[in-house]
């Protein structure tokens, strides 16, 4: 329902904002506006993006749950959408995004309303069958090695060793 819903206010709510604006500037200030603001937004998720991923790959390699950085990667990208979406309502929800406090309060939120199943980093493999309570099962890797060949016979003396 709330899909729905923001399929049909968003683009009301531009039109009516494209109208206002151009009646109060004109068409070509409008579209000049609008061309800017996705060239800004271009390069502001460029630069958050960045910051993002290095702050991504640092909790990657200090094993940190990765979770918070996901999750503002996630709204850059969203930002980056709404941003080279022509409009003043989403333009003003993209630049919203790119802000780190409104990203802090939005990941906030969305922690408090969410609640996570399950988390694991690494290998996991389910159990083929329960092993709890035998202390006598030992849980390990095997490779096969074959014998090194030895000839059966001796060499024929058509070939030099």
């Amino acid at each position: 329902m709330w899909l729905l819903l923001a399929f049909v206010a968003v683009p009301l709510i531009e039109i009516a904002l494209f109208i206002q604006v151009g009646g109060a500037i004109g068409l070509w200030p409008t579209l000049v506006i609008v061309l800017l603001t996705a060239l800004a937004g271009t390069w502001l998720v460029r630069t958050q993006g960045a910051m993002a991923i290095g702050k991504l790959q640092r909790s990657f390699s200090e094993l940190d749950d990765p979770t918070e950085p996901l999750a503002h990667g996630a709204m850059i990208i969203v930002a980056g959408a709404l941003l080279l979406t022509p409009g003043f309502f989403t333009d003003a929800i993209g630049f919203a995004l790119l802000m780190p406090p409104v990203r802090v309060a939005v990941f906030r939120y969305l922690q408090r309303n969410i609640r996570v199943q399950r988390f694991s980093m690494g290998e996991t493999q389910a159990p083929r069958h329960s092993r709890a309570g035998r202390a006598d099962i030992i849980d390990g890797e095997f490779s096969e090695v074959e014998p090194p060949k030895t000839p059966t016979h001796r060499p024929s003396g058509w070939t030099k060793h």
